[in-house]
């Protein structure tokens, strides 16, 4: 899935603030670089650069004269010792200090300047340009960097400091310029970029006024990086010994000690000075690095990088994570401690679900005969998954939703079930046994839900920052007000909303950002699941895109799990890794969504999968589901669903079908044998599948389905390719 495209001013608007024109404004970005990350990186380096500046000042003996102190340890004479020939390392140590952050630094400015030539020049005049200075850069990618650095310096006359320069530069500002193209190919799309050149504003000025300031974070942290890369090359070149081993730098200091037997002589004092020098400001540039990075993107401050399993973030550093999972983590198994029951332990089976719904029922009592809003309803949500649930108006979703929640009011209550809830640890709890007190730890610091119709769940008479503060307060009491106003800030950002719309009320702003918010609100306090009960209702098709496409982007950058509840089939196919589809309070099928797509197995799922116009092919006539939905106080007896189904036979009426696994049961009639027995007995990916999947119907029971339907079910359910 691709980062969601810009479709709408107002959505740029919202995730992405024009930036100001003014130059005491343009600059402002980096007055927040003050994380200690940063701060501890700059007094690393700093240290080394006055070393590298006062030191030859300070100390005058001269690093290459010899004595007869020969392989002495550090002492108030020799402060890190002597070489073989009775050198004084502490002397070198300061030369090699000078050279190292010397070239380091002259060469990161060379090659930093050419990135920033060739990136911004590529990605702003595009077409021809952008051809030939992208295969420019294409070709010195793909060369191995070391021996295209090996073969120049061999070339260049003599191998001095200014030699490594030249070639660390030249081989050394590719991956800088492919970043800084990218980043100006989407900047040069907004419309202050439009705005410059329509006044009149040439193709310099804008580069070097509008692009420029809003990369330089990005600039300063592929500069740190090359210093970095220049250390380490010159380093490594010294130490083989093909640059000019009487020039004193950190790499030749190692050569030296290498070549002496330096750690065969027990001459520790020899090389640990230089290698451990190049570790430190390694550290220093790289925690500027992660400093800088951390700034240019806050949700990198929460978030870590997104991969497909991340660890676990925080909305911010120093809280402490809070809720009824914390009191699971703190208790053993089988004992009490800190909760209303006993702490179970999970089977390796078990520890991938984070949710097991076991025989959930929901009633509503309104009279007599309690109306069965749920029914024995059973799911697994893996964690890290995302669980679409679909069915029609009335099926019995959003009723499973709050049940989850443990939501539901008086007249509903759950009559039967577990809601068993695993948490990293292997540890088990159920939902349902948890006391009130329990219930408002665990949810939204464990379990949190998006709700539907955002306007009518934001409240109009308050900001949006105040409700994100209110559901964080609620949890943490006792969180301090600036660490607060930076959560809100952090949230909002995440959902690709500027933090200035938090003093925004609902009404002022658009459906797709208020459903964003709701979101926010939603991953306020780190989840582990999150409940979505329809939260694309009402919105456009532009808009639903947007919103799915965060989701997604936000699933996989922070690792929790999602319950995605609604009507839409299309939107479950392409955003759930499993569809459970429910009719009349119970789940008739559950499958993979990609075998759900091509194979559904209930006619009830199969009406509704043929509902949806194809969007390429031979057009043909939309088959809908004849009927409506029944009322759940006069359920028809047997199967719910036969009032409606084409292949309605007897037994429908009389047993309530159960859920069972599908596979094999196209063989009886001859029309396609499962996956696994067309490739020869290997399991595929499409026989895991269909061995996974199950339907609520009875025309899969082997003893209840009347011989001669398979066939004309079969081929309703091969169909046409989708």
């Amino acid at each position: 899935m691709t980062s969601a495209q810009v479709i709408s001013a107002d959505v740029e608007t919202a995730s992405e603030p024009q930036p100001a024109r003014d130059g005491n404004r343009r600059f402002a970005a980096f007055s927040g670089l003050k994380s200690p990350k940063i701060v501890a990186g700059f007094v690393i380096v700093i240290f080394f650069g006055l070393v590298a500046i006062l030191g030859p000042v300070l100390v005058r003996t001269d690093p290459s004269q010899v004595s007869n102190s020969v392989l002495e340890a550090p002492s108030f004479a020799h402060l890190l010792g002597t070489t073989q020939s009775g050198q004084d390392l502490f002397a070198q140590m300061i030369a090699a200090t000078q050279s190292s952050m010397y070239v380091g630094f002259v060469a990161a400015i060379l090659s930093t300047a050419l990135s920033i030539l060739v990136g911004l020049l590529a990605g702003y005049l595009g077409g021809f340009w952008d051809e030939v200075l992208s295969l420019i850069t294409n070709i010195f990618l793909v060369i191995p960097g070391l021996p295209l650095a090996v073969i120049m310096l061999g070339y260049l006359p003599g191998a001095g400091s200014l030699s490594i320069i030249v070639v660390i530069a030249i081989t050394g500002w590719a991956w800088s310029a492919r970043l800084l193209r990218a980043q100006t190919f989407s900047i040069r799309k907004r419309e202050f970029i439009s705005a410059a050149r329509l006044s009149g504003e040439g193709t310099f000025r804008i580069i070097a006024l509008d692009i420029v300031p809003n990369q330089l974070a990005i600039i300063a942290s592929s500069f740190f990086g090359t210093v970095i890369a220049a250390i380490l090359t010159q380093a490594g070149l010294a130490f083989l010994g093909l640059t000019n081993v009487t020039e004193w730098s950190w790499g030749t200091i190692l050569y030296w000690a290498q070549s002496s037997g330096a750690l065969l002589l027990g001459a520790w004092w020899w090389y640990i000075p230089a290698g451990l020098a190049i570790a430190l400001v390694g550290t220093g540039l790289s925690l500027i690095n992660f400093g800088i990075d951390e700034f240019v993107n806050p949700r990198l401050r929460v978030a870590g990088l997104g991969t497909r399993k991340p660890r676990r973030p925080e909305v911010a550093p120093t809280r402490r994570r809070r809720g009824a999972a914390s009191l699971v983590a703190e208790s053993e198994p089988g004992d009490t401690r800190g909760l209303s029951q006993p702490v179970r332990t999970a089977t390796a089976e078990e520890r991938d679900v984070i949710l097991d719904i076991r025989h959930l029922q929901v009633d509503y009592v309104t009279g007599p005969t309690p109306i069965k809003a749920v029914n024995d309803v059973s799911l697994r949500l893996k964690r890290g998954s995302v669980l679409g649930i679909a069915g029609e108006s009335g099926s019995g979703k959003s009723t499973l939703a709050y049940a989850i929640t443990r939501l539901h009011k008086p007249p509903a209550e759950i009559s039967a079930g577990e809601l068993v809830y695993t948490d990293r640890d292997g540890k088990q709890v159920d939902i349902l046994k948890m006391t009130d007190a329990e219930l408002r730890k665990f949810r939204w610091a464990d379990l949190s839900i998006a709700f539907q119709s955002a306007m009518n769940a934001l409240n109009p008479i308050l900001r949006i920052g105040a409700q994100l503060k209110d559901v964080i307060v609620a949890h943490e009491p006792g969180v301090a007000k600036a660490d607060l106003e930076n959560r809100v800030k952090d949230l909002l950002q995440l959902v690709g909303i500027s933090p200035d719309r938090a003093n925004a009320y609902p009404h002022e702003l658009s459906g797709g950002m208020r459903q964003r918010v709701m979101i926010a609100i939603a991953l306020a306090l780190n989840p582990e699941i999150v409940v979505m009960d329809e939260p694309t209702t009402a919105l456009d098709v532009v808009i639903q895109r947007q919103i799915i496409e965060k989701i997604i982007e936000l699933k996989d950058r922070l690792g929790f799990s999602v319950i995605f509840i609604t009507h839409d089939l299309s939107l479950l196919v392409e955003l759930c890794d499993e569809i459970a589809v429910m009719y009349a309070g119970r789940v008739i099928e559950v499958a993979s969504a990609s075998n759900f797509y091509r194979d559904a197995k209930h006619p009830y799922s199969q009406g509704l999968l043929n509902s949806f116009p194809k969007l390429s092919g031979p057009k043909r006539e939309l088959v809908g589901i004849p009927g409506s939905p029944p009322d759940l106080r006069q359920i028809p007896s047997g199967c719910a669903f036969r009032t409606r189904c084409p292949f309605v036979y007897e037994a429908c009426s009389q047993h309530v079908p159960a859920l069972i696994p599908t596979i094999g049961m196209r063989d009886s009639a001859g029309s396609k044998p499962p996956a696994q027995a067309r490739t020869g007995g290997a399991e595929t990916p499409e026989a895991r599948e269909e061995r996974q999947t199950v339907a609520a119907c009875l025309l899969y029971d082997p003893q209840l389905r009347p011989a001669g339907t398979d066939t004309e079910h079969d081929q309703l359910l091969v169909g046409e390719e989708r």
